[in-house]
């Protein structure tokens, strides 16, 4: 993967993955976030859109467990609601 592909799609994912008040609601909806993100991001390079996905989930739901709502917030999630 081209470094400039790896950093869009990193930006994308840090971007939406801190929705929900906890850690737990904010690294689940991360990871589904992320998994979208990186099968899609994984397609469209020719990837796998498998690895794309695992990839995605992981660096989402770290990215929304180490974020707090006071960085992102995007309201609460769909489960939440």
């Amino acid at each position: 993967m081209k470094p400039m592909h790896f950093l869009t799609y990193t930006v994308m994912i840090a971007a939406l993955a801190a929705c929900g008040n906890t850690k737990g609601d904010r690294a689940l909806s991360g990871a589904g976030i992320g998994a979208g993100a990186g099968a899609v991001g994984g397609a469209l390079v020719g990837g796998n859109p498998v690895t794309g996905a695992a990839i995605g989930a992981g660096i989402g739901a770290a990215t929304g467990a180490l974020t707090d709502e006071n960085d992102v917030n995007l309201g609460k999630p769909a489960w939440r609601r």
